[in-house]
């Protein structure tokens, strides 16, 4: 791969993204040219897929000075912890453009501009960077929502707004905070996060910038209790949009907080770590009962979607090999399949008007590639045997259990809610009787078939053949958890020898 892959896969679709805004494109020649930049994009990042060699440290290294008198770098790089989100946001995003019907070309402009920003705020090494990218790749989300979505999209925008504002400045206070510190400890200012990790945090301060983090990183997962913004903005967001937000940024949300919180908050991460698995297994709880109560698909799906954010973030907390492992394999199969749901049921509305469940049954009759479909990525989102979703959520059960048996206890029992949910869905959808909306329902055509047969075909390869990827990661994994270990255990040691220096004195 050439030197300035990561770059391009930045860049090109921020610049084409602003091409399209600013100048006179048809809905269709806009949707073409934003196709090509999402090819373009994807096949970079299968070329590095293929070209990732999984020894653990960082791959396609670029950095080159920026801010040299603050220590900001323009640094990117990919290791085992980026890779299966880049992975993902590079295959899904061209089916945003091939499906659905042709929107203005801003919205493609927002598209683009949001894929760009999300490739960076992954590949970024720097924190300072990587807030930059944060807070551009939820710009052209807020006009996305507020321009094309539903009748009560300003309200969901709002509330989007407001949150995403509070937790971003929040972040932004921890990130002075340590910069401040590592200046102070080693006289040079940095924002290297593999130089950040020497920082040797205590205190109260310490404690709340990483709960400033942490907060900023759980209302984009989001975790319980900040999820409160997701279930409208999902809803009124356009499929294509909810599919970005669902997909792509709430991985993002977790990614941040095993990339940056995890190598400097060490400490405060262990003495805290028993508390976030509990918000992420009643984050399960709560909002898979709330999924059954709905009569909307598309809200029932946003519901599942936190439901299943949980169990992800409960993989980090857990601070094992097994269950990091599963969470960074989890990114990926949550993201194809209930990503792919939300396309399925964009579709769905485009066609019958409609996505109240008690409107609709019998498709499989009329539709049965939609449902064949349909039922792999559902079944995926459940954890069945064979698809992806199994072996995530394996590995983190696995790994909560060795953490904290009554809180694997709880998360293994909580997945039989999201069965329960979607299999009733599936069955009233589907499999009911057919009625005037859904009589004539039309299968998928040709290009929509091929749109979604490399993702289903994804789903099924990572659950029977997952050793492919599961290698590319682990050695990261396993390289985090040791450095965090030892890093716990060595502040520990020090606290406690400072502490005997000091009673000893005052004997």
């Amino acid at each position: 791969m050439f030197e300035y892959a990561l770059s391009v896969m930045i860049f090109l679709p921020i610049l084409a993204g602003l091409a399209l805004l600013l100048m006179p494109f048809s809905k269709g020649g806009a949707r073409v040219a934003g196709f090509i930049v999402s090819v373009v994009v994807l096949f970079l990042g299968i070329e590095l897929f293929i070209g990732f060699s999984g020894a653990g440290p960082m791959e396609y290294v670029e950095s080159r000075p920026w801010i040299e008198s603050l220590g900001i770098s323009y640094s990117l790089g990919v290791d085992g912890i980026s890779l299966l989100v880049l992975m993902a946001g590079s295959i899904l995003f061209p089916m945003v453009f091939s499906l659905f019907a042709p929107r203005s070309k801003g919205y493609y402009g927002n598209l683009l501009i949001a894929q760009g920003a999300m490739v960076g705020a992954i590949c970024a090494t720097d924190l300072v960077l990587f807030y930059i990218f944060w807070e551009i790749m939820l710009l052209p989300i807020f006009f996305m929502i507020g321009l094309y979505g539903g009748p009560n999209r300003l309200p969901a925008t709002l509330k989007i707004t407001l949150y995403t504002i509070a937790g971003s400045l929040l972040m932004l206070a921890g990130i002075v905070y340590v910069g401040v510190s590592y200046h102070s400890q080693f006289g040079e200012w940095t924002f290297d996060i593999v130089q950040l990790s020497r920082l040797n945090l205590g205190g109260g301060f310490a404690i709340l910038a990483f709960l400033m983090f942490m907060i900023a990183f759980a209302i984009k997962i989001p975790l319980f209790p900040f999820h409160t913004w997701l279930p409208d903005a999902y809803t009124e967001a356009p499929s294509s949009t909810t599919f970005v937000l669902s997909a792509i940024m709430a991985k993002i949300g977790v990614y941040g907080v095993i990339r940056f919180v995890v190598p400097v908050f060490e400490v405060e991460f262990a003495r805290f770590a028993i508390l976030f698995s509990l918000a992420g297994v009643t984050g399960m709880m709560y909002c898979g009962l709330a999924a059954i109560a709905q009569k909307d698909m598309k809200r029932l799906l946003a519901f599942s979607s936190a439901s299943h954010m949980g169990i992800i973030a409960l993989g980090v907390f857990c601070m094992n090999v097994q269950a990091l492992t599963g969470s960074l394999f989890q990114i990926a199969a949550h993201a194809t399949s209930t990503g792919v749901l939300f396309l399925f049921i964009g579709l769905m509305e485009e066609r019958m008007q409609t996505r109240n469940i008690a409107d609709l049954g019998g498709i499989a009759y009329r539709a049965p590639i939609f449902a064949t479909f349909f039922a792999i990525a559902m079944l995926a989102s459940v954890g069945l045997p064979g698809t992806s979703g199994f072996i995530g959520e394996f590995l983190i059960i696995l790994g909560a259990i060795k953490f904290n048996a009554f809180i694997g206890f709880l998360a293994g029992t909580s997945l039989i809610i999201g069965v329960c949910y979607m299999l009733w869905m599936f069955q009233r959808v589907f499999f009911e009787k057919s009625n005037d909306r859904t009589e004539d329902f039309k299968d998928l055509n040709v290009t929509e078939a091929l749109t979604f047969l490399p993702v289903i075909l994804l789903i099924l390869a990572m659950g029977i053949f997952p050793q492919p990827f599961i290698k590319k990661i682990e050695p990261t994994a396993q390289l985090q958890i040791a450095q965090v270990t030892a890093s716990t255990q060595s502040q520990l040691a020090d606290k406690t020898v400072l502490s005997s220096d000091h009673n000893t004195q005052k004997n």
